[in-house]
């Protein structure tokens, strides 16, 4: 009985709760201040990745992105190492 009554007190707050923050997010009060920050946020990003990666490069270390290339080339090869060592196999059998 207790159960009932509070359940059906929290749907009721639950939907009342979701129409309001509904409405308020999609508000251009909100929603064009959280845009700027997040943009901001992503600039400040960008700068922070570029100043790390000139530092990585300045002692001489690969950065993420080099060792992404050099893992691309290394899988490369060795898929060719592959297709050779089948076309060897046909060749021999």
């Amino acid at each position: 009985m207790f159960w009932d009554a509070y359940k059906k007190s929290f749907d009721a707050w639950e939907k009342a709760t979701a129409d309001l923050m509904e409405v308020w997010l999609r508000s251009p009060l909100v929603l064009e201040p959280a845009g700027t920050m997040l943009t901001a946020a992503m600039k400040a990003k960008s700068m922070s990745d570029k100043a790390s990666a000139m530092w990585w490069a300045s002692l001489g270390l690969p950065t993420k992105r080099d060792q992404e290339r050099t893992l691309h080339a290394l899988n490369e090869l060795e898929s060719r190492l592959m297709d050779l060592e089948e076309q060897l196999d046909s060749k021999r059998g």
